[in-house]
């Protein structure tokens, strides 16, 4: 008899089984295997009214089983048999496809389904040749995808179904006109899917346009909001100069299984990468400038525990499922609250619980509100713990982690040698700092604004430009930028520019590169023009030659 994969509906009581959601009992072998025990919402909801053959528009959170939901009803109506293509999924990132492909491919194995992955940064030929053996599902990106299409280098498609995943995040990276071109070649008979983390205007217009009477649904956690209530939100405040003293700081003290550093563009990802990795730490980066084949790697090392952090701009986001990343930093704020949604979804995956925190300076406040307001999220303020409170951890857990450990044979032999020379009390100092030293902690004893600044902040008064920068004090402690450079240079003083005469001035209208708008330009009045004060234009000096190399 089959075994019975079961959910409990917390609200209603009622005993759900992935069964009773009309899975084959092939593809309920293949749940089983791949270690799901429980549907999700968004799959108990789902999967029934794609098996029914409606259009559908599905909203949840990052982390939810999204893929699952569509990739198992999908499978079901997918003839092996017939080696053309049927199933057609578009993802924003390379990443993603990869990560939707491998999941297909795992629960369509034992159906006899076949996936090919296209995008861009890889051989045409070689993802042409798989389109072409007999690939029932193809998962791909935009740009390639159109290319294909247009040059009509893998024939006519004709999916029955049609997937977009994340489509808000393809909103947000310029692809919605590549979408629209790409279904102008899509047959008119077909399963239209939609599914996304947010639901913003534009892509609510184009489900209207591209589905067919489709069936809304919209799954929240407890607490409602976009964001997900397994993650605990967390924000720091600190001046610019900071934030890398900061992330190291956090990591010490938070000491993540594996983590995520987004940052907002390639240099600060590189730069980030290259100070962690003089510090000891396992980490790599990942951005839009490392070819594919490096970028595939440093993933799977990531997810194969080889590596710990992953530093990375929005192009990690989207599609990297790996599921015991425990905490996420936002090195900068993302520009929209979606980002950010979709940033800290790497954490709290499927029902594992996760933090995230972002660093911003007192002026990005307002950006972290809208994000509160946007998403229904709660991030609460924290203090970043200083060197001394890290050290004592530290040591704290150093004492457990000895009294836990086992003792090594050889590890008596060479105890007993020491204590030929030394008492048991020296010998055990000298050990223990051995293993104090392994793990030093360094930086600065405080990170973060001054507490009483903090608290003015946060009581909602307006931050001042230095106390968004920090003190001149804190400047020159970065090698004098707070001061001039070069000769001394005499400070202005009001009073001597008030002494001067002053002069008639005419005001024009000058209109800027913008036709719609206009500034107003002051200008000297024409009588006070130099060339006018006595009837004779000054007289032009020759610039005395600085080069005589050059004569």
């Amino acid at each position: 008899m089959k075994k019975s994969i079961e959910t409990s509906d917390a609200e209603g009581g009622t005993v759900l089984t992935f069964a009773d959601l009309g899975l084959s009992q092939t593809l309920l072998a293949s749940v089983e295997k791949a270690g799901f025990t429980t549907p999700s919402a968004i799959q108990a909801q789902v999967i029934p009214l794609i098996l029914q053959g409606k259009d559908v528009v599905g909203q949840a959170k990052t982390g939810t089983g999204k893929t699952a939901a569509f990739a198992l009803p999908a499978l079901q109506q997918i003839d092996s048999s017939d080696a053309r293509v049927q199933m057609l999924v578009i993802t924003p990132t390379r990443e993603l496809a990869t990560q939707v492909s491998e999941e297909i491919q795992r629960f369509g194995r034992s159906v006899g389904v076949k996936a090919v992955t296209v995008y861009g940064g890889s051989s045409y030929s070689r993802q042409i040749e798989g389109i072409k053996r007999g690939a029932h599902v193809v998962v791909a990106t935009p740009g390639r995808l159109l290319d294909l299409l247009n040059s009509k280098r893998i024939g006519e498609v004709r999916p029955k179904i049609v997937v977009l995943d994340e489509a808000d995040e393809m909103l947000d990276m310029g692809f919605l006109e590549d979408i629209q071109s790409i279904f102008e070649f899509l047959p008119e008979e077909r399963q239209t899917l939609l599914f996304s983390a947010t639901m913003p205007k534009p892509i609510q217009r184009l489900a209207q346009r591209i589905l067919r009477d489709p069936a809304f649904v919209s799954v929240e956690s407890q607490g409602g909001g976009l964001t997900n209530q397994d993650i605990e939100q967390r924000m720091c405040l600190v001046t610019d100069y900071e934030r890398d003293d900061a992330i190291v700081r956090l990591i010490d003290s938070e000491q993540p299984k594996k983590t995520i550093i987004f940052c907002r563009t390639r240099g600060d990802v590189d730069r980030v990468n290259q100070s962690l990795l003089e510090k000891g730490y396992a980490a790599a980066s990942l951005h839009g400038d490392i070819e594919q084949r490096q970028r595939e790697k440093v993933i799977a090392s990531f997810r194969e525990g080889r590596l710990q952090i992953l530093v990375a701009t929005d192009v990690a986001a989207r599609g990297l499922n790996v599921l015991d990343v425990s905490h996420v930093f936002n090195y900068h704020l993302p520009t929209n609250p979606e980002s950010y949604v979709h940033r800290i979804g790497r954490t709290g995956r499927a029902g594992r619980k996760g933090i995230a925190y972002s660093l911003l300076v007192p002026s990005e406040l307002q950006r972290v509100r809208n994000i509160k307001q946007v998403t229904g999220g709660v991030i609460n303020h924290s203090v970043i713990p200083s060197l001394r409170d890290v050290q004592k951890q530290r040591v704290t857990q150093l004492a457990q982690k000895i009294q836990d450990t086992d003792v090594h044979e050889d590890a008596t032999v060479i105890v007993g040698n020491l204590l030929k020379s030394g008492n048991p009390e020296d010998v055990a100092a000298k050990i223990v700092s051995l293993l104090l030293g392994r793990i030093e902690v360094t930086g600065p004893e405080k990170i973060g604004l001054p507490s009483e600044r903090l608290e003015s902040i946060l009581r909602g008064e307006k931050p001042s430009k230095s106390g968004e920068r920090g003190s001149r004090n804190d400047r020159n402690d970065r090698g004098g930028r707070g001061n001039f450079r070069g000769r001394d240079r005499r400070p202005f003083r009001r009073e001597e520019e008030e002494r001067k005469p002053p002069q008639p001035q005419t005001k024009i209208k000058a209109v800027s590169r913008d036709a719609n708008e206009s500034r107003p330009v002051i200008i000297p009045a024409k009588r006070d023009r130099p060339e006018n004060r006595d009837g004779k234009k000054p007289a032009i000096k020759k610039k005395k030659n600085t080069r005589p190399w050059e004569n």
